[in-house]
């Protein structure tokens, strides 16, 4: 069994096959809540992007991958603002809503930990989280994320501003 493959659930990298259902996922108006997402991309954009996501983490400073079941894409995660330096990467997902609650979000953020503490040498993983998103902070601290600090009225969102979370996984607490 590879790091990025577990029972029924493998991570992979995006394939420019991946242009319909991402350009459906980053225009879908209920994702933008998490992704900090203002206007539409097009389709055009997201091409280019995809003819560039075979760079490495250490180019990027991002890996983005698919999660998949039974080779059916039904989500993304990425590592994000990685720092070589400080061995430290954000970590976000984003899973299909007909597939959430089912566990698939708990492996696929342990499947990319796993693969990020043992491979990347990343010391530690962090997650913003509003402070609302009761599933989600639930999730990650299943995790063995801890909440060490709020962004006072950080998002501002519907109308009015919301805090946000700062979440921390040290490898060796994992």
């Amino acid at each position: 069994m590879t790091l990025l493959k577990g029972n029924n659930i493998q991570l992979r990298a995006l394939e420019p096959e991946d242009l319909d259902w991402l350009f459906a996922i980053e225009n879908n108006v209920d994702n933008w809540e998490v992704s900090s997402t203002l206007h539409p991309f097009s389709k055009d954009l997201l091409k280019k992007y995809l003819a560039n996501a075979h760079q490495d983490l250490f180019t990027a400073k991002q890996l983005r991958m698919v999660i998949c079941i039974q080779e059916k894409a039904v989500g993304l995660i990425d590592l994000f603002d990685y720092d070589p330096q400080h061995h430290r990467a954000g970590i976000g997902i984003l899973i299909l809503s007909e597939y959430r609650s089912k566990g698939v979000a708990y492996k696929a953020i342990q499947l990319l930990a796993n693969y990020a503490f043992t491979h990347l040498q990343i010391h530690q993983l962090y997650a913003n989280i509003i402070a609302d998103n009761t599933k989600s902070l639930k999730l990650f601290k299943k995790i063995g994320f801890k909440i060490i600090g709020t962004k006072k009225e950080w998002i501002f969102q519907e109308g009015q501003y919301k805090d946000e979370l700062f979440l921390q996984l040290l490898n060796h607490d994992y």
